[in-house]
């Protein structure tokens, strides 16, 4: 997606295209084949999810048809993890490739020891604190997070960014959109992004199960993979779009 003189324009394929991701369906089974996926066009030709899909069928909220509703279906299942994973913009990881990612971007780390070593914010703590440990939730909608976690009105700043650094080092996903409920059952408003754990889903030994290896040598598997699959791209631009 980009801005040409002010006007937002979407870069895709004719629904004929062999290249064209017609269903969510074929975007699951795209994304696990490939491996990980940005959601808009970047600096790499072609590795997107706008880029392999009809531009006229974004927002038209018909699920057969709307990548932006097949976003919420695909973290939905759970199969593929979703999150601002990509250069702080959205995209997809396949179950395959997200323990190597988690090992990576984490350094190793989980979140717990990572804060106790000084590296990690006292906000990103607060965050965290509701998907670790005994009390720890499975799944909580961003508007409660932000609440519970105390930022907002005469609390800490800077609920947004905290979240995308934790979803670029692997400690938190979206796992769905829903609509929020009022104290009468009723669902109401726009729907609202729900964070969980890539822990949750997949377990922990899982997505750890790459902690042995060094991180560096993780990032190299990713580095070299793209060169495979995207013999285009440059090692500046793996760095800006993966690192």
């Amino acid at each position: 997606m980009g801005n040409e003189s002010g006007t937002w324009i979407m870069y895709g394929v004719d629904w004929d295209d062999p290249e064209c991701l017609r269903t969510v369906e074929d975007t699951i089974d795209y994304i696990n084949e490939i491996g990980f996926l940005p959601l808009f066009k970047n600096e790499i030709p072609g590795f997107s999810l706008e880029e392999r899909t009809v531009p006229a069928h974004w927002w038209c909220e018909d699920p057969e048809k709307d990548p932006w509703m097949w976003r919420a279906i695909i973290a939905r299942k759970h199969d593929i993890v979703y999150g601002k994973f990509f250069d702080k913009k959205a995209g997809f990881i396949s179950k395959k490739w997200l323990p190597v990612f988690a090992n990576y971007r984490r350094d190793g780390y989980d979140f717990d020891a990572l804060y106790e070593d000084g590296k990690a914010p006292y906000k990103h703590k607060m965050i965290m604190d509701h998907f670790i440990e005994d009390k720890a939730e499975s799944e909580i909608f961003s508007n409660l997070l932000k609440k519970q976690a105390g930022f907002g009105k005469n609390g800490e700043k800077g609920f947004d960014g905290a979240i995308t650094t934790l979803m670029m080092q692997l400690y938190l996903c979206n796992c769905d959109f829903r609509k929020r409920v009022n104290k009468k059952g009723e669902v109401y408003g726009w729907d609202v992004a729900v964070y969980s754990s890539p822990e949750h889903i997949y377990g922990y030994d899982y997505v750890t199960s790459c902690y042995k290896e060094d991180p560096q040598k993780s990032w190299k598997r990713i580095v070299d993979y793209m060169h495979e699959i995207y013999s285009i791209a440059t090692d500046k631009q793996i760095k800006k779009i993966l690192k």
